[in-house]
C-alpha cells in the first residue's frame, strides 16, 4: 500500500484520520506533546518546528501523500501566546507544503472557517477572508503561504468537530456531555453560529479532497446551527435529566479571543465531490446508538 504521512496523530481529528486512512494507506502519524498508539499505524515523535528534523521524516519515511493537521487550534490560547501558535500554524504548514512541492507529493492541509469575519454567511471558498482573532490571522497566513509554495495543495476549511474521543483528546461536546450529566449550568451562546460536522464525516471529507480536490475546499455540516441549539439536540437525544442549559450572548462571556458571530460554510464545491455530511441529530442519533465505529 501507498505510504500516507498525518501530523498531529495525538489530535482529535488526526487520531480518527490515522484510524480511518488505515484502511487504505501504510500510515505514519507524528506526536509530540501528547503521545498516543494506534493499532495498525506507525507513530514517531518529531517536532515538526524543527525543518531539519522535518525534512529527515519525509526523506526517511518517502510518503506518497501527506495531511497536515497539527496545529495549536484554541483561538484563546493563539491569542495569548502569538509566537508559538504562529510557529506550528504557520511557519511549520509553509514548510510542509515546501517539502511536499520538492518531492511532488499531493497535500492536504486543515485550516478553519474562522478564517472569516461572520458577517456574510454562508461562506463559500471565493468569498474574502477578514479573520477576527490571531487563530484565523495564522490560518489564513499558512492557506496564502502554502499555495504560494505549493499550488498543488489541498486546503480544507473545516467547522467544529464532534464524536467520540480519541485516546489523547476529546471534541468541544466531551466537557459539555459531562456538565450535564452532572448538572452543571452551562451558558451557551444564541448569536453564535456554524455549521459543525461529525469527525467521521470530516475525516471522509478530507481523504476525498486529498484524492480529488485542490486549492480551497469547505467540509461544512449540513446545518446552521447555535452551540445553544445543539445542545439542546445532545439533551434531546442522549436524555440528560439533569441538564440545566441557559442561553447567553457572546456580549455576555469575556473572552481572549473574540468570535465572529457566523461562519457557517457553503460547502457545495465538496458536495460535488461526493461529499455527503448527514443532518445533525443522525449524527448524534448515531453517537447515542453505539454505531459510531472508529
Amino acid at each position: 500500500m501507498k505510504k500516507l504521512l498525518v501530523t498531529g496523530a495525538s489530535g482529535f481529528l488526526g487520531w480518527h484520520l490515522c484510524h480511518k486512512a488505515k484502511e487504505e494507506w501504510t500510515v505514519y502519524g507524528t506526536v509530540f506533546s501528547h503521545h498516543c498508539t494506534i493499532d495498525g499505524v506507525t507513530i514517531l515523535t518529531a517536532d515538526l518546528t524543527n525543518f531539519h528534523e522535518l525534512k529527515r521524516l519525509f526523506q526517511t519515511i518517502k510518503p506518497d501523500a501527506v495531511i497536515h493537521t497539527a496545529a495549536q487550534t484554541d483561538p484563546n490560547t493563539c491569542q495569548t501566546l502569538r509566537s508559538e501558535s504562529k510557529e506550528i500554524n504557520v511557519d511549520t504548514s509553509v514548510l510542509i507544503a515546501g517539502l511536499c512541492a520538492d518531492f511532488s507529493l499531493p497535500c492536504a492541509f486543515t485550516s478553519t472557517d474562522l478564517v472569516f469575519d461572520g458577517l456574510r454567511a454562508p461562506y463559500r471558498e471565493t468569498d474574502l477572508v477578514c479573520p477576527v482573532n490571531v487563530y484565523g490571522e495564522h490560518k489564513v497566513l499558512a492557506e496564502k503561504g502554502m499555495m504560494a509554495r505549493y499550488p498543488k495543495v489541498t486546503i480544507c476549511r473545516i467547522p467544529p468537530l464532534f464524536g467520540i474521543p480519541g485516546t489523547a483528546s476529546m471534541s468541544f461536546i466531551q466537557p459539555m456531555m459531562q456538565a450535564m450529566r452532572t448538572g452543571q449550568e452551562l451558558r451557551l451562546f444564541i448569536d453564535e453560529f456554524r455549521t459543525p460536522i461529525s469527525v467521521r464525516t470530516a475525516v471522509q471529507g478530507i481523504l476525498l479532497s486529498l484524492e480529488k480536490a485542490t486549492g480551497l475546499i469547505h467540509l461544512g455540516g449540513a446545518e446552521r446551527i447555535s452551540r445553544y441549539n445543539f445542545a439542546t439536540l445532545l439533551v434531546e437525544i442522549f436524555g440528560f435529566s439533569r441538564a440545566r442549559i441557559s442561553p447567553c450572548e457572546q456580549k455576555d462571556v469575556v473572552m481572549d479571543a473574540p468570535r465572529p458571530p457566523d461562519v457557517s460554510l457553503d460547502s457545495s464545491k465538496a458536495l460535488a465531490l461526493g461529499y455527503s455530511p448527514l443532518a445533525l441529530r443522525e449524527e448524534i442519533k448515531n453517537l447515542n446508538h453505539g454505531n459510531y465505529v472508529v
